[in-house]
């Protein structure tokens, strides 16, 4: 007998619907996916970066007959509808707020009008409108993307991180064949000239997380930089030079791991 997968709505997210004749190649030209290929009803992940190629927005593309919904932060739609319609110029393209709620569920296959997550498979699926109770909250699923070692807006921020750093690229977020895109050239470099000093790794440990921004020290060498977290666990950004030894944050010991999908790279 097969047991339905938990099912949480992510309040945190909301949609932005972008239509029109010009849609394609409008978000083609912008974020660090491809748009051209993607077909109704398949999600790709990506963002929006700042001209010097930090990340202002993460997004999910997902495809509908008449264009696309992008899947944002709640509390940043304003920012990027604004952003968005600034750069539409002359393009024949609608923008505008998606009430359609977001749900992810996780553990097993949820049923039809669901997508797989691009990022990771572990990560489960994404939902939108489909006819789904949900089972448990986001807090849940945040445990279980910590879990996997994915790290998600709170560690990034706004124009603080390069997505190469937030391991954009290890989580199917950037397409390095398409063209260019804002920010393009500076994500390209780092990845040609393998310029990648940082990365965002998660941290084992023993109760509650360090507080956000606490230094990680290997010795007392500075190793990096402690992000969101839960009991036992966190995100960093650490030296990859620095991984070695024993890595203290807050005057408590933490393990730098690297998961399955990181260490393969």
């Amino acid at each position: 007998m097969s047991t339905q997968p938990p099912i949480a709505a992510l309040s945190s997210r909301a949609l932005i619907a972008v239509s029109g004749e010009d849609w394609r190649s409008f978000l083609h030209g912008l974020i660090t996916q491809d748009v051209e290929t993607l077909a109704p009803g398949e999600v790709r992940f990506g963002a929006l970066l700042n001209p010097q190629g930090r990340l202002l927005f993460d997004l999910f593309v997902v495809g509908r007959d008449d264009g696309a919904v992008l899947d944002v932060e709640r509390t940043s739609r304003e920012a990027l509808i604004l952003r968005l319609t600034m750069y539409r110029l002359r393009a024949k393209v609608q923008i505008a707020a998606d009430e359609t709620p977001v749900l992810a569920a996780w553990g097993g296959d949820p049923g039809p009008g669901w997508a797989p997550d691009p990022r990771l498979a572990a990560l489960g699926w994404r939902g939108y409108g489909v006819a789904a109770e949900p089972t448990t909250d986001e807090a849940a699923y945040d445990a279980h993307r910590l879990a996997l070692g994915v790290p998600g807006p709170a560690d990034w921020g706004v124009e603080q991180t390069y997505p190469i750093e937030a391991n954009f690229d290890l989580l199917h977020g950037i397409d390095f064949h398409k063209g260019c895109f804002i920010g393009q050239e500076t994500t390209s470099r780092m990845k040609r000239r393998g310029q990648i000093k940082n990365r965002m790794l998660p941290l084992a440990f023993d109760g509650p997380p360090p507080a956000a921004g606490a230094e990680l020290l290997n010795g007392e060498r500075r190793a990096g930089e402690v992000l969101s977290g839960a009991e036992g666990r966190a995100m960093a950004l650490v030296r990859l030079d620095r991984l070695e030894g024993a890595l203290t944050a807050d005057g408590r010991d933490v393990r730098a791991e690297k998961p399955a999908w990181l260490a393969a790279d």
